[in-house]
Parts: structure tokens; sequence; C-alpha cells
């Protein structure tokens, strides 16, 4: 897919396709002629789609396979040993490695990569079966679904402008890890809520925050960048979102999370 190339006629814009592949023949079929806005609106309606289908498939991996551990011995092993911190480690350093280095590798390798990191954080959540009722894992998944799609939906209609947000929560975000690190020391309740509940803030804000700033690279031309640059681009907005949902999942499940007996 070679993607979209746009042409003017009296500010009217029509859309191409230059592979025989691309969707927007579909689009010019149905419509004809688009405003360069109607276009710009079309190609970020189909990249977020693109986005968040590899997201729910990143999400659907860790989920499934966190409880399919949850019920072995391999749980319990994670949850008393070193292996769960080694675990940890290995899914921070691809994180960064994923984000320093996605636009110098295939395609389907970032892919790879993105899949092997949904199935490593399953291995380490499986551990939270342990600790809460799957009662309430679930019930916490729920509102971390609404909270999640609410500000997803807030960032894709705002018309303000969140980019001058992103450097203050990712502050934020710094911060209350820092602040984590510190109260494995200093085991202070009241420095652990206060940490959870601001995570719960910042990873909402990060939410909205990141949907917009995927819909401006659909609206922005990626969709006319190849194949390659649409899955990079795909897989690097699922992997922020991903994390923005999990991680806002983890500070609310301390909120709402029963405990087991």
């Amino acid at each position: 897919m070679r993607g979209r190339q746009w042409t003017c006629d009296d500010k009217n814009f029509s859309v191409y396709n230059l592979s025989g592949k691309e969707y927007a023949m579909q689009t010019q079929t149905k419509m004809g002629h688009m405003t360069l806005a109607q276009a710009k609106q079309e190609a970020s309606t189909v990249f977020l789609a693109k986005v968040f289908n590899w997201m729910a498939i990143g999400l659907t991996v860790t989920g499934s396979l966190a409880y399919v551990v949850s019920q072995t011995a391999l749980a319990q092993i994670l949850a008393s040993g070193p292996l769960l911190m080694l675990l940890l480690l290995a899914e921070l350093g691809l994180v960064f490695f994923l984000s320093a280095r996605v636009n110098n590798i295939q395609p389907g390798t970032a892919t790879g990569l993105f899949l092997f990191y949904s199935a490593l954080n399953g291995l380490t959540l499986s551990v939270i079966f342990l600790a809460y009722t799957k009662t309430s894992i679930g019930g916490t998944f729920l509102i971390t679904a609404g909270m999640f799609g609410a500000m997803a939906v807030y960032g894709m209609v705002t018309k303000r402008d969140l980019s001058g947000m992103g450097s203050f929560l990712f502050m934020g975000l710094i911060g209350i890890l820092l602040a984590s690190v510190v109260n494995i020391f200093l085991q202070s309740s009241s420095l652990y809520w206060t940490i959870s509940l601001l995570g719960v803030f910042i990873f909402v804000g990060l939410t909205a925050y990141d949907v917009q700033k995927i819909k401006t690279m659909g609206e922005q031309g990626i969709m006319s960048q190849g194949e390659a640059a649409i899955q990079r681009g795909a897989i690097m907005g699922a992997l922020a979102l991903y994390l923005d949902f999990i991680n806002l999942f983890l500070m609310l499940l301390r909120f709402f999370g029963a405990g087991r007996d």
C-alpha cells in the first residue's frame, strides 16, 4: 500500500488509490470529492481504528495469559521469587528499545516485539489474581474501560490543544515513579494512597493527550507514507494507549480491588 494522493480542484480534494488496495477508493466511490478537512478526518479515523485494534489485541494477549498463568504454580513462583523483578526490568528495557528503535526496524519486528511485551506483561500481572478476588479485578477492569473510553473520546473531539499538557503529565509520571521507589523503603501508607490518586489523574490525562496526538498523526499524513510507516505508527500508538490503560487499571485496583481471604 503506497498511500493516497491529494489533488486540489477549487478547494476540493479528490482521493486516488495508488495501489489498488487503498481504503480511499471506497471513500471516493461513495462520496466523490471531499474537502481537505473531510479527507483529514477520514484518514485520522482509519489510523485511529488501526491503533485501537492493536491495543485491543495487546490487552487480550495480556489478560488471557495473566488468567491462565494465575491458575498454575508459575504464578506462585513469580510472586515469591526474584523472577518477577527480572521480568519487570525486561519489560522496561523492551519499551525503551521499541520506542527508540521503532523507525529503524521492520514493521513485522515492531509488531512482534509489541506482542511479546504484552505476553511478558501477562506473566507479571498473573500475580494480581493471587492478591485480589476475580470479581473485584473484573469490576475494576470495567471501571477502567469506562474512564479510558470517556477520556479517549474527549481526546478525539476536543478542540483544545492538549500538547502543552504532555510535558506536565510526564513530569508527574516521573514524580510518582520516584516516590514509589522511595516508598519501598519508607513503607508509608499515606504516601502510597497519594501516589495512587495522583496516578489515576496522570494516566487519565495521558489517555486524552495520547489519543489527540495519534489523531493528529492521522491528520498530518501518516496514511500517505506507505504501509511500513502506517504499521510502525499504529504499533507505537497502540503501545502508548496500552500503557495508559494498564497503568490506570493498576492504580484503580488499589482502590477497588478486594483482597483474597
